[in-house]
C-alpha cells in the first residue's frame, strides 16, 4: 500500500460540476483530490474483500442475536417502542441495498474493523463514478500503467441489486429522499436514482422534510401520494425518535435501508462482535463503557453509540486525551475500543473504506485526514491495483 504523486487532470473540477459533483470542494477545502492516488497490490485487495465479506456475514449472525433479546436492543439504546419494528423487519427479510465498513489497515497487517456505517454511507458517488473516470483519462493521458486496475464493481452491483429489487421484491417505483440542507447527500441520492432508473425503477425524489401522514396512517410525498418504497438517506437512530415514529410498525411503506440495519449502524454492534468472536483478527477489543473489562485496556477510543463524521469520539493513551471531537451526540451511551493507529503518509492518517452492495464486497475509497480522528473535512484520494 503506497502513496504515490501524479499530475492532476486539467479539467476535472469543470468535468465534477457537469457531473452534479459540485461538493468536489467543501466549507473552503478540498475534498476531492487527485495530486496522489494510493496503490494496492492483488493480494492486498483480496484480503480486504474476503475480510468485508467475512465480517458482513458476523455481522448478520449479531442482528438475529440482538433481535432475539430485548436486553441487547435495550443495550444499543434503540427506543423500545421501536423493538418490535425491528423484529419484524428482520424476520421478514426485507433486503438492504449497500454499506460500507471503516477499516484502518497499512497493507501489511489485517485489516481491523473501525464501524460498520450500514445505513447512511456517503462518499458513494466519488467512490463509484468519478474515481473510475479519474482511472480510465488517467491511463489514457499516459500518466498511469495501462495495466493498473481498481477495486470497483460499485455501479454494476448497485444497477444489479435494483433489478433484483424489481423482480423478486416487486420495487417497480422506489422514491428516494433526502435532506433539504445537504448538497453531498443530494449527490448520493441522485447517483442512486440514476442506478435504480438504469436497472428499469422509477425513481422521483423528495425531500424529507415534505413527506407526510395521512389520515389512515400512510406515509405520503408533498402530492399526497402514497410511498409505497421509499430509500431514505436518514439515519434510523433520528427516525425511530420522530413523533411520527409511532406509525412505522403499521404504515405498509417499506423502506431502504430496512429498519434492522439500526442494529448495524451502531457502536454497539463492535462490542457484541467481540464477545462472538474473541480474538478475531479482523476485530479489536471492544467494550460497553463501564465493562471492567474495558480497564485492561490503556490505550482506547470512547465512541458514542450513535456519532456521525467523528463526533464526540475521545482517543486516550494512559489516561491522556490525545484527539477529542466535540458534536451532539453520547446521550444513550458509549462504547470504547482498542486504539489501533491509523498509517500515516506525511502529516495525514489515512482510512480505508470497503463498500458492500447487497451481502458483497466491491469497491474501495480511502479518505485522509490531519487530525487522528477522520471528520468532516477528510480528504478522498483515489487508489489503483497494480503488482
Amino acid at each position: 500500500m503506497n502513496r504515490l504523486p501524479i499530475t492532476e487532470r486539467p479539467e476535472w473540477r469543470a468535468q465534477a460540476e457537469a457531473f452534479g459533483f459540485s461538493f468536489h470542494t467543501m466549507y473552503g477545502e478540498p475534498y476531492w483530490c487527485e495530486d496522489a492516488y494510493y496503490q494496492f497490490t492483488l493480494r492486498q485487495i483480496d484480503e480486504l474483500e474476503d475480510a468485508s465479506n467475512e465480517l458482513h456475514k458476523m455481522a448478520l449472525e449479531a442482528v438475529q442475536k440482538v433481535v432475539d433479546s430485548d436486553a441487547l436492543l435495550a443495550q444499543f439504546g434503540l427506543p423500545e417502542t421501536s423493538w418490535d419494528f425491528i423484529k419484524a423487519s428482520w424476520a421478514q427479510k426485507e433486503p438492504s441495498l449497500y454499506g460500507r465498513f471503516d477499516f484502518a489497515y497499512d497493507g501489511i497487517r489485517p485489516p481491523k474493523l473501525l464501524e460498520y456505517n450500514a445505513d447512511t454511507p456517503t462518499s458513494l458517488f466519488e467512490t463509484a463514478l468519478f474515481q473510475w473516470l479519474w482511472l480510465e483519462e488517467q491511463q489514457a493521458a499516459g500518466r498511469l500503467n495501462t495495466h493498473t486496475d481498481q477495486f470497483n464493481s460499485i455501479q454494476e452491483k448497485l444497477i444489479a441489486r435494483f433489478k433484483t429489487l424489481k423482480q423478486q421484491y416487486g420495487v417497480s417505483t422506489l422514491s428516494f429522499a433526502s435532506c433539504f440542507d445537504s448538497e453531498e447527500d443530494r449527490g448520493t441520492v441522485q447517483y442512486l436514482q440514476d442506478c435504480a432508473e438504469e436497472a428499469g425503477v422509477q425513481a422521483p425524489f423528495l425531500y424529507i422534510e415534505d413527506i407526510g401522514l395521512d389520515t389512515l396512517g400512510q406515509f405520503t410525498d408533498y402530492q399526497n401520494q402514497n410511498l409505497d418504497v421509499l430509500f431514505k438517506l436518514y439515519p434510523w437512530e433520528f427516525m425511530l425518535r420522530e413523533d411520527f415514529a409511532v406509525h412505522l410498525k403499521d404504515a405498509p411503506t417499506r423502506w431502504l435501508e430496512p429498519a434492522w440495519k439500526s442494529i448495524l449502524s451502531n457502536k454497539a454492534l463492535l462490542p457484541l462482535l467481540w464477545q462472538m468472536f474473541p480474538y478475531h483478527p479482523y476485530l479489536l477489543a471492544s467494550y460497553f463503557d463501564g465493562d471492567s473489562q474495558a480497564n485492561k485496556l490503556s490505550r482506547y477510543v470512547r465512541k458514542p453509540l450513535f456519532s456521525r463524521e467523528g463526533a464526540n469520539i475521545e482517543i486516550i493513551d494512559r489516561g491522556q486525551t490525545l484527539a477529542k471531537a466535540e458534536g451532539p451526540y453520547g446521550a444513550e451511551g458509549y462504547i470504547v475500543q482498542e486504539y489501533y493507529p491509523l498509517p500515516k503518509f506525511g502529516d495525514s492518517h489515512t482510512l480505508v473504506g470497503s463498500w458492500m452492495v447487497g451481502d458483497e464486497a466491491c469497491g474501495l475509497c480511502i479518505r485522509e485526514d490531519h487530525s487522528l480522528i477522520t471528520q468532516d473535512l477528510s480528504r478522498f484520494y483515489p487508489h489503483v491495483i497494480l503488482d
